[in-house]
């Protein structure tokens, strides 16, 4: 199993305004090292919970069906699959009609239910969905608690950016990062 990012975020949950608004830096000579913080921090947002923060396309690819007939979906909120495809034993692609699959988004981890199981598939990855996730296209439709997290580790790594720039992230995280995010954090047994 396999999950990837296909289409990024058209926009960060957190503007560069915000940003310098709560940190109250009124120049523009750090925009670049506030934007690619604010970047860092909804990727580590979003890699510590399991949720898409801006709406996103990924690819889940496993190797076979599930036997019981039921693929997680190890992201959060999924709003939509945008197709699943089958990969035949000599490697040809076949669309899987969108009829023959139920999708439960409101589960965590969102579940697609198949209601046949494909035929031979190709050995490894022989199962391609695609699926659209996240709270919205701009940043109002985050939940602001998940915004504050952001905020808060860029407030954190711009302290510490003479020692460490954007692209050594994260050094350290900020006391009460993990209360904020734990509501989000994918539950795990």
């Amino acid at each position: 199993m396999a999950l990837f990012r296909t289409v990024e975020p058209a926009a960060e949950p957190v503007t560069l305004a915000d940003a310098k608004a709560h940190l109250r830096i009124a120049h523009h000579s750090e925009d670049d090292l506030l934007g690619g913080l604010l970047r860092a921090a909804r990727d580590d947002v979003e890699r510590a919970t399991g949720v898409a923060l801006i709406d996103q396309s990924w690819r889940l690819t496993l190797d076979r069906w599930p036997r019981h007939g039921i693929a997680t979906l190890p992201l959060h909120p999924v709003k939509e699959v945008l197709s699943v495809t089958v990969f035949g034993a000599e490697g040809e692609a076949a669309l899987v009609d969108a009829a023959s699959y139920q999708l439960d988004a409101a589960s965590r981890p969102a579940r697609l239910l198949l209601a046949e199981r494909p035929p031979a598939l190709h050995t490894m990855n022989g199962i391609e969905i695609d699926v659209v996730a996240g709270f919205g296209e701009a940043g109002p439709d985050v939940p602001d608690l998940l915004k504050h997290a952001i905020l808060m580790l860029v407030a954190h790594w711009y302290e510490f950016r003479a020692a460490y720039g954007a692209a050594d992230q994260p050094v350290s995280y900020p006391a009460g990062y993990d209360r904020l995010i734990a509501g989000y954090r994918r539950g795990r047994l």
